[in-house]
């Protein structure tokens, strides 16, 4: 069974720093683009950012940009979100996806077949 599993979300201070997981059961992340996405209460799902196969290229949102870093480790199978100089702007359900192909990867929800259940952030002071 494919499995997407998200943690490392918690209650955070303006300014202040969280770092989500991605943990995959059931396939190897190495050979799938992953892709972090968020929703806000009321609001659509965005694209935050995505890396591709084997770490060779990033993407990020605007928003984000120079705040947040993607990453992965393939010996533990999970792909990272480190985020930095949170905003309360940045509360949200934060999901991680998957989608097992070779081209550049997209901020777009319908581009990945495989979801977790999502892990709550929440910026406040």
């Amino acid at each position: 069974q494919l499995q997407l599993v998200e943690s490392g979300g918690g209650l955070v201070q303006p300014g202040g720093s969280l770092r989500l997981s991605c943990a995959a059961s059931g396939f190897t992340l190495d050979y799938n683009n992953i892709g972090w996405f968020r929703q806000a209460p009321g609001k659509e799902r965005e694209g935050v950012s995505c890396i591709t196969r084997r770490g060779a290229s990033t993407n990020y949102a605007d928003s984000v940009k120079g705040r947040f870093t993607i990453s992965r480790d393939i010996a533990k199978n999970t792909v990272y979100l480190q985020m930095n100089s949170l905003k309360p702007e940045d509360t949200g359900i934060y999901y991680c996806a998957a989608v097992r192909v070779l081209r550049a990867c997209a901020l777009l929800s319908r581009e990945y077949d495989t979801w977790g259940q999502g892990t709550q952030v929440t910026v406040s002071s």
